[in-house]
Protein backbone atom coordinates (compact mmCIF):
# COMPACT_ATOMS: atom_id res chain seq x y z
CA UNK A 1 0.00 0.00 0.00
CA UNK A 2 1.28 3.46 -0.84
CA UNK A 3 1.89 5.54 2.27
CA UNK A 4 2.12 9.27 2.71
CA UNK A 5 5.87 8.93 3.28
CA UNK A 6 6.27 7.13 -0.06
CA UNK A 7 4.48 9.91 -1.95
CA UNK A 8 6.70 12.66 -0.48
CA UNK A 9 9.41 13.92 -2.89
CA UNK A 10 12.97 12.71 -2.18
CA UNK A 11 14.83 14.71 0.43
CA UNK A 12 17.46 15.64 -2.15
CA UNK A 13 14.95 17.81 -4.02
CA UNK A 14 14.20 19.90 -0.94
CA UNK A 15 17.07 22.36 -0.99
CA UNK A 16 16.86 25.42 1.27
CA UNK A 17 17.32 28.83 -0.39
CA UNK A 18 20.61 29.35 1.47
CA UNK A 19 22.09 26.23 -0.14
CA UNK A 20 20.71 27.19 -3.54
CA UNK A 21 22.23 30.65 -3.21
CA UNK A 22 25.64 29.19 -2.28
CA UNK A 23 25.48 26.81 -5.27
CA UNK A 24 24.53 29.72 -7.55
CA UNK A 25 27.52 31.75 -6.39
CA UNK A 26 29.89 28.81 -6.95
CA UNK A 27 28.62 28.35 -10.50
CA UNK A 28 28.95 32.07 -11.19
CA UNK A 29 32.56 32.02 -10.00
CA UNK A 30 33.27 28.97 -12.15
CA UNK A 31 31.74 30.53 -15.29
CA UNK A 32 33.52 33.83 -14.67
CA UNK A 33 36.76 32.00 -13.95
CA UNK A 34 36.60 30.28 -17.35
CA UNK A 35 36.11 33.67 -19.01
CA UNK A 36 39.13 35.09 -17.19
CA UNK A 37 41.17 31.99 -18.07
CA UNK A 38 40.21 32.34 -21.73
CA UNK A 39 41.22 36.01 -21.65
CA UNK A 40 44.63 35.17 -20.13
CA UNK A 41 45.25 32.41 -22.68
CA UNK A 42 44.22 34.76 -25.47
CA UNK A 43 46.61 37.47 -24.30
CA UNK A 44 49.55 35.08 -24.06
CA UNK A 45 48.82 33.38 -27.36
CA UNK A 46 48.29 36.71 -29.13
CA UNK A 47 51.62 37.99 -27.86
CA UNK A 48 53.60 34.91 -28.85
CA UNK A 49 51.84 33.70 -32.00
CA UNK A 50 54.42 35.34 -34.32
CA UNK A 51 57.18 33.33 -32.63
CA UNK A 52 55.20 30.12 -32.31
CA UNK A 53 52.79 29.64 -35.19
CA UNK A 54 50.82 26.91 -33.49
CA UNK A 55 49.70 29.48 -30.88
CA UNK A 56 47.45 30.92 -33.59
CA UNK A 57 45.15 27.99 -33.05
CA UNK A 58 45.24 28.55 -29.30
CA UNK A 59 44.50 32.25 -29.79
CA UNK A 60 41.54 31.46 -32.04
CA UNK A 61 40.11 28.98 -29.52
CA UNK A 62 40.57 31.43 -26.63
CA UNK A 63 39.07 34.25 -28.69
CA UNK A 64 35.99 32.11 -29.51
CA UNK A 65 35.70 31.09 -25.86
CA UNK A 66 35.72 34.74 -24.80
CA UNK A 67 33.08 35.67 -27.35
CA UNK A 68 30.84 32.75 -26.36
CA UNK A 69 31.28 33.41 -22.63
CA UNK A 70 30.55 37.13 -22.94
CA UNK A 71 27.53 36.56 -25.19
CA UNK A 72 26.00 33.98 -22.88
CA UNK A 73 26.81 36.08 -19.80
CA UNK A 74 24.89 38.90 -21.43
CA UNK A 75 21.95 36.61 -22.27
CA UNK A 76 21.71 35.14 -18.77
CA UNK A 77 22.19 38.46 -17.01
CA UNK A 78 19.60 40.14 -19.23
CA UNK A 79 16.95 37.82 -17.82
CA UNK A 80 17.35 39.21 -14.29
CA UNK A 81 18.88 42.71 -14.56
CA UNK A 82 20.44 45.30 -16.88
CA UNK A 83 23.98 44.13 -17.80
CA UNK A 84 26.54 46.47 -16.23
CA UNK A 85 23.65 48.71 -15.22
CA UNK A 86 23.10 49.81 -18.84
CA UNK A 87 19.42 50.11 -19.74
CA UNK A 88 19.74 48.23 -22.99
CA UNK A 89 16.37 47.40 -24.61
CA UNK A 90 14.98 43.92 -23.88
CA UNK A 91 17.09 43.38 -20.78
CA UNK A 92 15.98 42.89 -17.14
CA UNK A 93 13.17 40.83 -18.63
CA UNK A 94 11.86 39.23 -15.42
CA UNK A 95 11.51 42.38 -13.27
CA UNK A 96 10.10 44.52 -16.10
CA UNK A 97 7.69 41.90 -17.44
CA UNK A 98 6.90 40.18 -14.13
CA UNK A 99 3.14 40.72 -14.35
CA UNK A 100 2.96 39.51 -17.94
CA UNK A 101 5.00 36.43 -17.04
CA UNK A 102 2.62 35.73 -14.12
CA UNK A 103 -0.41 35.98 -16.40
CA UNK A 104 1.21 33.77 -19.00
CA UNK A 105 2.11 31.22 -16.34
CA UNK A 106 -1.44 31.26 -15.00
CA UNK A 107 -2.87 30.78 -18.50
CA UNK A 108 -0.43 27.94 -19.14
CA UNK A 109 -1.45 26.16 -15.94
CA UNK A 110 -5.12 26.74 -16.71
CA UNK A 111 -4.95 25.39 -20.25
CA UNK A 112 -2.38 22.62 -19.88
CA UNK A 113 -2.74 21.36 -16.30
CA UNK A 114 -6.35 22.15 -15.37
CA UNK A 115 -8.06 21.00 -18.54
CA UNK A 116 -10.89 18.48 -18.21
CA UNK A 117 -9.03 15.79 -20.12
CA UNK A 118 -5.85 16.05 -18.05
CA UNK A 119 -7.63 16.01 -14.69
CA UNK A 120 -10.07 13.22 -15.62
CA UNK A 121 -7.40 10.99 -17.20
CA UNK A 122 -5.14 11.42 -14.18
CA UNK A 123 -7.89 10.62 -11.68
CA UNK A 124 -8.99 7.57 -13.66
CA UNK A 125 -5.45 6.23 -13.79
CA UNK A 126 -4.93 6.63 -10.03
CA UNK A 127 -7.78 4.41 -8.82
CA UNK A 128 -8.54 6.88 -6.04
CA UNK A 129 -11.39 4.89 -4.49
CA UNK A 130 -9.34 1.70 -4.13
CA UNK A 131 -6.35 3.54 -2.68
CA UNK A 132 -8.58 5.46 -0.30
CA UNK A 133 -10.27 2.24 0.77
CA UNK A 134 -6.94 0.52 1.43
CA UNK A 135 -5.83 3.47 3.52
CA UNK A 136 -9.07 3.69 5.49
CA UNK A 137 -9.23 -0.03 6.25
CA UNK A 138 -5.99 0.15 8.24
CA UNK A 139 -6.91 0.34 11.97
CA UNK A 140 -4.17 2.89 12.66
CA UNK A 141 -5.49 5.18 9.93
CA UNK A 142 -9.07 4.74 11.15
CA UNK A 143 -7.95 5.67 14.67
CA UNK A 144 -6.13 8.70 13.33
CA UNK A 145 -9.10 9.86 11.29
CA UNK A 146 -11.45 9.33 14.23
CA UNK A 147 -9.17 11.35 16.51
CA UNK A 148 -8.98 14.17 13.96
CA UNK A 149 -12.77 14.14 13.64
CA UNK A 150 -13.09 14.30 17.43
CA UNK A 151 -10.71 17.27 17.57
CA UNK A 152 -12.67 19.02 14.84
CA UNK A 153 -15.93 18.28 16.65
CA UNK A 154 -14.63 19.69 19.92
CA UNK A 155 -13.39 22.80 18.11
CA UNK A 156 -16.79 23.26 16.48
CA UNK A 157 -18.55 22.96 19.85
CA UNK A 158 -16.17 25.53 21.30
CA UNK A 159 -16.77 27.96 18.45
CA UNK A 160 -20.55 27.65 18.58
CA UNK A 161 -22.09 30.29 20.83
CA UNK A 162 -24.62 28.83 23.26
CA UNK A 163 -27.06 31.69 22.82
CA UNK A 164 -26.89 31.47 19.04
CA UNK A 165 -27.58 27.73 19.06
CA UNK A 166 -30.40 28.13 21.58
CA UNK A 167 -31.98 30.78 19.37
CA UNK A 168 -31.73 28.47 16.36
CA UNK A 169 -33.38 25.63 18.30
CA UNK A 170 -36.10 27.98 19.50
CA UNK A 171 -36.73 29.29 15.98
CA UNK A 172 -36.87 25.75 14.59
CA UNK A 173 -39.26 24.71 17.35
CA UNK A 174 -41.50 27.69 16.69
CA UNK A 175 -41.42 27.20 12.93
CA UNK A 176 -41.96 23.47 12.77
CA UNK A 177 -43.92 22.85 15.97
CA UNK A 178 -45.95 25.98 16.57
CA UNK A 179 -46.57 27.65 13.21
CA UNK A 180 -48.62 24.77 11.69
CA UNK A 181 -52.20 24.34 12.97
CA UNK A 182 -52.23 21.69 15.64
CA UNK A 183 -55.88 20.70 15.42
CA UNK A 184 -55.98 19.22 11.89
CA UNK A 185 -52.57 17.58 12.34
CA UNK A 186 -53.52 15.97 15.65
CA UNK A 187 -56.88 15.00 14.18
CA UNK A 188 -55.39 13.27 11.14
CA UNK A 189 -52.83 11.43 13.23
CA UNK A 190 -55.48 10.45 15.79
CA UNK A 191 -57.85 9.24 13.07
CA UNK A 192 -55.14 6.99 11.65
CA UNK A 193 -54.39 5.57 15.09
CA UNK A 194 -58.08 4.98 15.85
CA UNK A 195 -58.65 3.37 12.45
CA UNK A 196 -55.71 1.05 13.10
CA UNK A 197 -57.00 0.22 16.59
CA UNK A 198 -53.86 1.51 18.26
CA UNK A 199 -55.91 3.28 20.97
CA UNK A 200 -57.14 -0.09 22.25
CA UNK A 201 -53.71 -0.75 23.75
CA UNK A 202 -54.11 2.39 25.85
CA UNK A 203 -57.60 1.26 26.94
CA UNK A 204 -56.24 -2.18 27.88
CA UNK A 205 -53.44 -0.59 29.90
CA UNK A 206 -55.90 1.68 31.72
CA UNK A 207 -58.23 -1.23 32.53
CA UNK A 208 -55.37 -3.37 33.81
CA UNK A 209 -54.13 -0.56 36.04
CA UNK A 210 -57.66 0.06 37.37
CA UNK A 211 -58.08 -3.64 38.18
CA UNK A 212 -54.72 -3.76 39.92
CA UNK A 213 -55.57 -0.66 41.96
CA UNK A 214 -58.94 -2.03 43.06
CA UNK A 215 -57.35 -5.31 44.11
CA UNK A 216 -54.61 -3.52 46.02
CA UNK A 217 -57.09 -1.14 47.71
CA UNK A 218 -60.22 -3.27 48.44
CA UNK A 219 -61.73 -0.79 50.91
CA UNK A 220 -61.09 2.44 49.00
CA UNK A 221 -64.10 2.30 46.68
CA UNK A 222 -66.35 0.84 49.39
CA UNK A 223 -65.59 3.65 51.81
CA UNK A 224 -66.45 6.15 49.11
CA UNK A 225 -69.95 4.62 48.98
CA UNK A 226 -70.60 3.72 52.65
CA UNK A 227 -69.62 7.15 53.93
CA UNK A 228 -72.55 8.56 52.02
CA UNK A 229 -75.13 6.25 53.69
CA UNK A 230 -77.30 7.51 56.61
CA UNK A 231 -75.50 7.21 59.97
CA UNK A 232 -78.43 5.45 61.62
CA UNK A 233 -77.93 2.32 59.43
CA UNK A 234 -76.24 -0.61 61.21
CA UNK A 235 -72.52 -1.22 60.56
CA UNK A 236 -73.26 -4.53 58.91
CA UNK A 237 -75.03 -2.67 56.17
CA UNK A 238 -71.95 -0.50 55.59
CA UNK A 239 -69.75 -3.58 55.23
CA UNK A 240 -72.23 -5.20 52.90
CA UNK A 241 -72.37 -2.10 50.74
CA UNK A 242 -68.58 -1.82 50.70
CA UNK A 243 -68.15 -5.45 49.63
CA UNK A 244 -70.88 -5.15 47.05
CA UNK A 245 -69.38 -1.98 45.55
CA UNK A 246 -65.93 -3.60 45.39
CA UNK A 247 -67.26 -6.72 43.64
CA UNK A 248 -69.36 -4.73 41.19
CA UNK A 249 -66.46 -2.46 40.27
CA UNK A 250 -64.11 -5.39 39.77
CA UNK A 251 -66.72 -7.22 37.76
CA UNK A 252 -67.25 -4.21 35.53
CA UNK A 253 -63.52 -3.71 34.99
CA UNK A 254 -63.02 -7.40 34.20
CA UNK A 255 -65.95 -7.37 31.79
CA UNK A 256 -64.38 -4.45 29.95
CA UNK A 257 -61.04 -6.24 29.95
CA UNK A 258 -62.35 -9.53 28.60
CA UNK A 259 -64.98 -8.32 26.12
CA UNK A 260 -63.60 -6.56 23.00
CA UNK A 261 -67.16 -5.54 22.13
CA UNK A 262 -68.02 -4.10 25.55
CA UNK A 263 -70.27 -1.01 25.39
CA UNK A 264 -67.61 1.07 27.18
CA UNK A 265 -65.04 0.17 24.53
CA UNK A 266 -67.51 1.00 21.79
CA UNK A 267 -68.29 4.29 23.50
CA UNK A 268 -64.57 5.11 23.67
CA UNK A 269 -64.17 4.27 19.97
CA UNK A 270 -67.08 6.52 19.05
CA UNK A 271 -65.85 9.36 21.24
CA UNK A 272 -62.34 9.26 19.80
CA UNK A 273 -63.68 9.04 16.25
CA UNK A 274 -65.86 12.08 16.80
CA UNK A 275 -63.05 13.95 18.55
CA UNK A 276 -60.54 13.37 15.72
CA UNK A 277 -63.14 14.46 13.19
CA UNK A 278 -63.91 17.65 15.13
CA UNK A 279 -60.19 18.40 15.44
CA UNK A 280 -59.98 18.34 11.66
CA UNK A 281 -63.21 20.05 10.66
CA UNK A 282 -64.82 21.87 13.60
CA UNK A 283 -63.69 25.54 13.57
CA UNK A 284 -64.55 25.94 17.24
CA UNK A 285 -62.47 22.94 18.28
CA UNK A 286 -59.60 24.01 16.04
CA UNK A 287 -59.67 27.48 17.57
CA UNK A 288 -59.62 26.06 21.11
CA UNK A 289 -56.53 23.98 20.26
CA UNK A 290 -54.88 27.03 18.69
CA UNK A 291 -55.58 29.08 21.82
CA UNK A 292 -53.93 26.37 23.88
CA UNK A 293 -50.96 26.39 21.51
CA UNK A 294 -50.59 30.17 21.77
CA UNK A 295 -50.67 29.98 25.56
CA UNK A 296 -47.90 27.41 25.39
CA UNK A 297 -45.94 29.48 22.86
CA UNK A 298 -45.96 32.49 25.18
CA UNK A 299 -44.70 30.35 28.01
CA UNK A 300 -41.06 30.78 29.06
CA UNK A 301 -40.84 26.97 28.91
CA UNK A 302 -40.18 27.20 25.15
CA UNK A 303 -36.99 29.13 25.77
CA UNK A 304 -36.12 26.87 28.68
CA UNK A 305 -36.67 23.86 26.44
CA UNK A 306 -34.18 25.21 23.87
CA UNK A 307 -31.61 25.93 26.58
CA UNK A 308 -32.02 22.54 28.23
CA UNK A 309 -31.95 20.69 24.92
CA UNK A 310 -28.73 22.35 23.75
CA UNK A 311 -27.04 22.09 27.15
CA UNK A 312 -27.82 18.40 27.39
CA UNK A 313 -26.80 17.69 23.79
CA UNK A 314 -23.56 19.69 24.09
CA UNK A 315 -22.57 17.96 27.34
CA UNK A 316 -23.26 14.55 25.82
CA UNK A 317 -21.26 15.34 22.69
CA UNK A 318 -18.30 16.74 24.62
CA UNK A 319 -18.22 13.69 26.86
CA UNK A 320 -18.42 11.32 23.90
CA UNK A 321 -15.74 13.19 21.93
CA UNK A 322 -13.34 13.25 24.89
CA UNK A 323 -13.71 9.55 25.64
CA UNK A 324 -11.74 7.34 23.20
CA UNK A 325 -13.91 4.37 24.21
CA UNK A 326 -17.24 6.17 23.79
CA UNK A 327 -19.95 4.69 21.61
CA UNK A 328 -19.81 7.73 19.32
CA UNK A 329 -16.10 7.43 18.56
CA UNK A 330 -16.24 3.64 18.38
CA UNK A 331 -19.14 3.88 15.96
CA UNK A 332 -17.26 6.41 13.83
CA UNK A 333 -14.17 4.22 13.81
CA UNK A 334 -16.15 1.12 12.81
CA UNK A 335 -17.87 3.12 10.07
CA UNK A 336 -14.49 4.24 8.70
CA UNK A 337 -13.18 0.67 8.71
CA UNK A 338 -16.31 -0.63 7.02
CA UNK A 339 -16.22 2.06 4.36
CA UNK A 340 -12.54 1.35 3.75
CA UNK A 341 -13.11 -2.39 3.43
CA UNK A 342 -15.98 -1.92 1.00
CA UNK A 343 -14.04 0.58 -1.12
CA UNK A 344 -11.01 -1.71 -1.21
CA UNK A 345 -12.86 -4.93 -2.10
CA UNK A 346 -16.03 -3.96 -3.95
CA UNK A 347 -15.15 -3.19 -7.56
CA UNK A 348 -18.66 -2.00 -8.34
CA UNK A 349 -18.52 0.49 -5.48
CA UNK A 350 -15.03 1.53 -6.57
CA UNK A 351 -16.31 2.29 -10.05
CA UNK A 352 -19.21 4.33 -8.69
CA UNK A 353 -16.96 6.22 -6.26
CA UNK A 354 -14.35 6.89 -8.95
CA UNK A 355 -17.03 8.14 -11.31
CA UNK A 356 -18.49 10.39 -8.63
CA UNK A 357 -15.10 11.81 -7.65
CA UNK A 358 -14.07 12.25 -11.27
CA UNK A 359 -17.28 14.08 -12.11
CA UNK A 360 -16.98 16.22 -8.99
CA UNK A 361 -13.35 17.09 -9.76
CA UNK A 362 -14.19 17.85 -13.38
CA UNK A 363 -17.01 20.14 -12.27
CA UNK A 364 -14.76 21.95 -9.78
CA UNK A 365 -11.97 22.33 -12.32
CA UNK A 366 -14.38 23.44 -15.03
CA UNK A 367 -15.99 25.97 -12.72
CA UNK A 368 -13.02 27.29 -10.80
CA UNK A 369 -9.93 26.64 -12.93
CA UNK A 370 -9.77 30.28 -14.04
CA UNK A 371 -9.89 31.36 -10.40
CA UNK A 372 -7.25 28.78 -9.47
CA UNK A 373 -4.96 29.93 -12.25
CA UNK A 374 -5.71 33.52 -11.26
CA UNK A 375 -4.08 32.85 -7.90
CA UNK A 376 -0.77 32.37 -9.70
CA UNK A 377 -0.96 35.60 -11.69
CA UNK A 378 -2.25 37.60 -8.73
CA UNK A 379 0.49 36.23 -6.48
CA UNK A 380 3.19 37.12 -9.00
CA UNK A 381 1.70 40.60 -9.43
CA UNK A 382 1.93 41.19 -5.68
CA UNK A 383 5.62 40.30 -5.60
CA UNK A 384 8.15 43.09 -5.46
CA UNK A 385 10.07 43.05 -8.78
CA UNK A 386 13.47 42.85 -7.08
CA UNK A 387 12.33 40.20 -4.64
CA UNK A 388 10.72 38.17 -7.44
CA UNK A 389 13.89 38.38 -9.51
CA UNK A 390 16.01 37.18 -6.61
CA UNK A 391 13.62 34.30 -5.84
CA UNK A 392 13.59 33.09 -9.44
CA UNK A 393 17.35 33.48 -9.86
CA UNK A 394 18.01 31.49 -6.69
CA UNK A 395 15.77 28.69 -7.95
CA UNK A 396 17.03 28.39 -11.54
CA UNK A 397 20.15 30.57 -11.73
CA UNK A 398 22.57 27.72 -11.03
CA UNK A 399 21.33 25.79 -14.05
CA UNK A 400 21.52 28.93 -16.20
CA UNK A 401 25.22 29.29 -15.37
CA UNK A 402 25.79 26.10 -17.32
CA UNK A 403 24.76 28.11 -20.37
CA UNK A 404 27.74 30.39 -19.77
CA UNK A 405 30.05 27.43 -19.26
CA UNK A 406 28.74 25.67 -22.37
CA UNK A 407 29.01 28.91 -24.30
CA UNK A 408 32.67 29.20 -23.32
CA UNK A 409 33.44 25.64 -24.41
CA UNK A 410 31.39 25.80 -27.62
CA UNK A 411 32.88 29.19 -28.47
CA UNK A 412 36.36 27.79 -28.05
CA UNK A 413 35.60 24.86 -30.34
CA UNK A 414 33.88 27.10 -32.88
CA UNK A 415 36.81 29.55 -32.91
CA UNK A 416 39.28 26.70 -33.35
CA UNK A 417 37.29 25.14 -36.19
CA UNK A 418 36.79 28.45 -37.97
CA UNK A 419 40.48 29.37 -37.70
CA UNK A 420 41.52 25.90 -38.86
CA UNK A 421 39.22 26.03 -41.91
CA UNK A 422 40.31 29.59 -42.71
CA UNK A 423 43.99 28.66 -42.41
CA UNK A 424 43.51 25.62 -44.64
CA UNK A 425 41.69 27.62 -47.32
CA UNK A 426 44.35 30.36 -47.15
CA UNK A 427 47.12 27.78 -47.58
CA UNK A 428 45.39 26.24 -50.60
CA UNK A 429 44.83 29.61 -52.22
CA UNK A 430 48.42 30.68 -51.57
Amino acid sequence: MTTLEETRPPAATWIPDAERLAALRRMKRLATGLLVLAAIVFAIAFALQDRYAWLGYVRAAAEGAMVGAIADWFAVTALFRHPLGLRIPHTAIIPTRKDEIGRSLGEFVELEFLSDDVVIDKLRSLGVARRLGEWLREPANADRLTEEAAVAGRAALTLLGDEDVEQVIERLARRHLFEPDWGPTIGRLGAELVAAGQHRHAVDAFVEQAEAWLQANPDALGRMVSTRLPRWLPGIVDRFVDDRAQREALGFIRAVRDDPGHPLRIAVDQYLTELTDRLQHDPGMIRRVEDLKLDLLDSPRVREFATEAWTSLKASLEEALDDPASALRDGLRQAVLEIGARLADDETLQAKADTWMTDAAAYLVRTYRHDIAGVISETVERWDPREATEKIEVQVGRDLQFIRINGTVVGALAGLVIFTIASGVHALVA
